[in-house]
């Protein structure tokens, strides 16, 4: 079907799933961030637990409407919990996403990513670099 295709290696598997080097919208002025990051799986975050119960609404608007599923309709707009669980998935996938630092460095360091960097890092991951341009 694919004449003269060749199956990836292992090893070339293994290294890009390393993650890729990532600008991040800035804390100020035209600084740069460059970070790694890789695409994890939120299907497979649900699987495993890393995104907890409580948060699985949130998640599955997310996953089927990106970013525009925050806050899809008025009840969600009235609930004050929603930006605040929307946060701690939005944290739970940045804890998957990040690689160098990671995202437990991060938090240890007392930074706070802002609002568009978290939601650069969750459109990172569900769409690839291409789309990170309408963040810089």
């Amino acid at each position: 079907m694919y004449e003269g295709t060749q199956v990836i290696s292992i090893e070339e598997l293994k290294k890009l799933a390393e993650g890729e080097i990532v600008e991040l919208p800035s804390f100020k002025g035209d600084e740069r961030i460059n970070v790694r990051l890789r695409r994890p799986s939120m299907l497979f975050m649900i699987k495993s637990g890393k995104i907890p119960n409580d948060l699985l609404v949130e998640a599955n608007k997310l996953f089927t409407q990106g970013t525009g599923g925050l806050a899809t309709n008025q009840k969600d707009l009235n609930d004050p919990t929603t930006l605040v669980k929307t946060t701690e998935l939005l944290e739970c996938i940045c804890e998957e996403a990040f690689v160098e630092p990671t995202y437990k460095q991060i938090c240890e360091a007392g930074i706070k990513l802002t609002d568009s960097q978290l939601l650069a890092v969750f459109e990172y991951t569900q769409n690839g670099v291409a789309n990170l341009k309408s963040f810089r």
